[in-house]
């Protein structure tokens, strides 16, 4: 970005990072902005740019993370329409992408030449399709593959995706109408649970986390408990089921690859944060 004129001799822009530099008249460039200009025009605006990006950025990340969650179509007009914005492309740029069945990493949307793919085979191809998929990695066949072959090309998604813990379904389902993996996880603080759950991005409902996932026409909720008493006293993780939004619970067997591998994912995530007991050393 180039160099904007501030008071006193100063000049401002944005750098990397959202970060606001500042240089003076000699042309050094300064730590920070010094405090006699930090309510200078051109300072404020620079500063709710940086704001505004950053939001910007984080709405292309969760759209796009909802586009894979959910293995949505997605037109290519719309990819070729949002890759000339520079945050829009970081976010899309090396997903794995389903065009016309070919699976490969996503490396260009034009509206003229099409998609721009490197194939499984290392070949860089050219496809025309009306719309692509962003599949879910539970869902890829070649997941292992793809995950070999992009780490060679030295691929760093935003979206979490090919990296992407999973959860495979198993074939022998417990009895009961839940998951004990992850029960027992014992938290000094309901507040503690809380806030990993907050931290992690899943909201709590009724003493339980809850992941929605939109699968087979549907929504499916993973909910996994935490606890729904005092928020200074102890908890401890409890179940993992799946129920519809309206409460009504979905027998294992029903529960689709994509919901089970999510609610896994967060009662994992959650149960991580317990209290770990030191062994005592006899």
């Amino acid at each position: 970005m180039s160099w904007l004129d501030a008071a006193a001799g100063y000049q401002v822009r944005l750098g990397e990072g959202g970060r606001v530099q500042c240089r003076n008249a000699k042309g050094k460039v300064l730590s920070s902005v010094p405090s006699s200009i930090k309510d200078d025009p051109q300072v404020v605006q620079l500063r709710q740019l940086a704001e505004w990006l950053a939001r910007h950025e984080a709405e292309c990340l969760a759209t796009v993370d909802g586009w894979m969650v959910r293995s949505l179509p997605v037109p290519v007009a719309l990819l070729s329409e949002v890759w000339v914005d520079a945050a829009w492309a970081a976010v899309l740029r090396d997903l794995v992408v389903v065009a016309d069945g070919e699976v490969g990493f996503l490396r260009d949307a034009d509206a003229e030449r099409g998609l721009g793919l490197v194939t499984l085979d290392g070949d860089t191809v050219r496809r025309r399709p009306a719309t692509v998929t962003v599949p879910h990695p539970v869902l890829l066949e070649d997941l292992a593959e793809l995950r070999e072959f992009g780490a060679e090309l030295g691929v760093e998604q935003k979206v979490q995706q090919l990296f992407r813990q999973t959860f495979a379904k198993p074939a022998a389902l417990p009895a009961k109408n839940s998951v004990s993996d992850f029960s027992g996880g014992k938290f000094e603080q309901l507040n503690h649970a809380l806030g990993r759950c907050l931290t992690l991005g899943y909201p709590v409902r009724g003493g339980d986390a809850v992941y929605s996932a939109f699968e087979g026409g549907r929504v499916v909720e993973a909910r996994f408990w935490i606890g729904s008493d005092y928020p200074e006293g102890e908890t401890w993780t409890g179940d993992l089921h799946w129920a519809l939004e309206n409460g009504t619970a979905v027998p294992l067997a029903e529960v689709g690859p994509v919901a089970w591998s999510e609610g896994m994912r967060m009662a994992s995530a959650i149960h991580a944060g317990r209290v770990v007991e030191e062994a005592v050393a006899s």
